[in-house]
């Protein structure tokens, strides 16, 4: 009978320090779900020249986005891309599968991220004065109006955010 017993004592020692594992793992996930967040990748395509472009890359960086630039220009990229050319701007972007035209704030490339809408991405057609990467100091704080357009996978448009 005591062998029986011994076994019992073997198998309750066995399954509590099993459960203490799994306390411990459970109560680690919220750390370890942090250390390997990782920055979404956003890759652009604009001109070696442009400063708007390298500040809006800046921007994006200073938005918890890791860039990476291809400075080749951004016509055919657009255009492989999907995107209609009468919502161009001077540089193109991709990001998990979506296309960012021109200055678009980082909200809403975070919102888009989040909604995964069916579309072909985002565009903020020509360059706006005062929208992210044209709102340095040689703009003197001026504002222009402009709306975030979300392009339908029709290439149709509809307004994802209005900046007054």
């Amino acid at each position: 009978m005591s062998l029986f017993k011994d076994e019992i004592v073997k198998t309750v020692r066995s399954v509590n320090q099993q459960r203490r594992l799994i306390s411990f793992g459970l109560a680690l996930l919220p750390a370890l779900s942090f250390a390997v967040t990782e920055k979404p990748l956003i890759t652009i395509w604009k001109s070696p020249t442009c400063g708007c472009c390298k500040d809006w890359a800046a921007y994006l960086e200073k938005n918890g986005f890791h860039v990476k630039a291809i400075d080749i220009g951004n016509t055919e990229m657009r255009q492989k891309l999907g995107m209609p050319v009468k919502f161009g701007s001077c540089h193109t972007a991709q990001i998990n599968g979506y296309v960012i035209e021109g200055h678009v704030p980082a909200k809403e490339i975070k919102r888009l991220l989040e909604e995964k809408p069916k579309a072909i991405g985002l565009t903020v057609p020509a360059m706006p004065v005062g929208s992210p990467g044209m709102d340095g100091p040689e703009y003197k704080g001026k504002k222009d109006p402009y709306d975030v357009l979300l392009i339908g996978l029709n290439g149709e448009p509809s307004i994802y955010k209005s900046y007054r």
